[in-house]
């Protein structure tokens, strides 16, 4: 009865304390950058069904064309039965398996290159499985240059073409693989579905990243740029004495097959991880999403940020 009477006194006081407390620097404003874009419908490479291709019956009867493989179904299969008086014998049963084997062979291809049910141009098989992964990296914010990098590549990069925005992946990791002793934190996260269950995994982590951003004052998403006006940035820039410390990147990528990344215990799985990521190549990244916060020259997250924000995130 006390624990119970005690845990409601104490729920109390938080909500109190939580509405009538200053916002401190754990919910000070923030920038952030973004690039990337793609769709895992446009982008997924579609099955295209070819329907058979049959010509008219030439002159004397006979069915020919049949599915474009060679042959069909006139004069070359009648004229052994017709020859052996209808196939009979052990010649006959010779004939007979070869057909089988033929007509084996056709349906074969024609499944195999075919639209099977569910298919439409543009779109996966029902039975396609994609990846959804996302890697995180926490530096000190004495990455500069990872910052300048970063907003050079959203700067200069074509994201409207799967080859820019493969590059851009690359690009973004080898900023982070060069900066190795600043990193801090690390976590990633891999899941294997079909099309549908990954496009809303995919736009879910995208979307929390996001919502952590009081800004977005540099995007290019789809060649499409934003940039913020500099007075806009500025006032974004923490002023106040808390230290600040760190800088937040997320890669965030939809691909095609298996990407099973490694879970963080160390910097050794983040530096594989990272590597494992950019290294997805054009014809298998569907949709990317590559975040950083703070944007903003001069702003950084504190300690208390990436306690609220980053509960998940591992030491290195």
């Amino acid at each position: 009865m006390f624990k119970r009477f005690f845990s409601g006194v104490l729920a109390i006081a938080l909500a109190f304390a939580l509405i009538f407390t200053p916002a401190d620097n754990a919910w000070a404003a923030r920038s952030g950058g973004r690039m990337g874009g793609g769709s895992f419908r446009r982008s997924m490479p579609s099955r295209t069904y070819s329907a058979p291709q049959t010509r008219s019956a030439p002159v004397g009867g006979g069915y020919r064309g049949g599915y474009g493989y060679g042959g069909g179904f006139g004069f070359p299969f009648l004229l052994p039965f017709m020859a052996f008086g209808g196939g009979s014998g052990i010649f006959g049963l010779l004939i007979m398996l070869a057909i089988a084997g033929f007509l084996v062979r056709t349906f074969q291809s024609v499944l195999g290159g075919g639209a099977t049910s569910g298919d439409s141009v543009g779109y996966s098989t029902p039975s396609s499985k994609l990846s959804v992964a996302k890697v995180q990296v926490g530096l000190l914010a004495q990455a500069r240059d990872l910052q300048k990098d970063l907003n050079k590549i959203a700067n200069t990069s074509d994201t409207g073409t799967p080859a820019g925005r493969a590059k851009v992946l690359q690009e973004s990791t080898l900023a982070l693989l060069r900066h190795p002793e600043y990193w801090v934190y690390g976590v990633t996260e891999s899941t294997e579905s079909g099309v549908d269950a990954a496009e809303a995994k995919f736009n879910q982590l995208a979307l929390s990243e996001r919502s952590k951003f009081t800004a977005e004052t540099l995007s290019n998403v789809n060649n499409e740029r934003n940039q913020k006006a500099n007075d806009t940035a500025t006032d974004l820039v923490k002023t106040d004495e808390t230290p600040n410390e760190y800088i937040m990147v997320t890669i965030i990528v939809g691909a095609m097959g298996k990407l099973d990344l490694p879970k963080i215990n160390d910097s050794q799985n983040l530096e594989q991880a990272i590597r494992q990521i950019g290294a997805l190549g054009g014809d298998r990244l569907l949709a990317l999403e590559v975040l950083w916060t703070p944007q903003a020259e001069g702003d950084t997250l504190s300690t208390d940020d990436i306690l609220t924000y980053y509960p998940n995130i591992k030491l290195v």
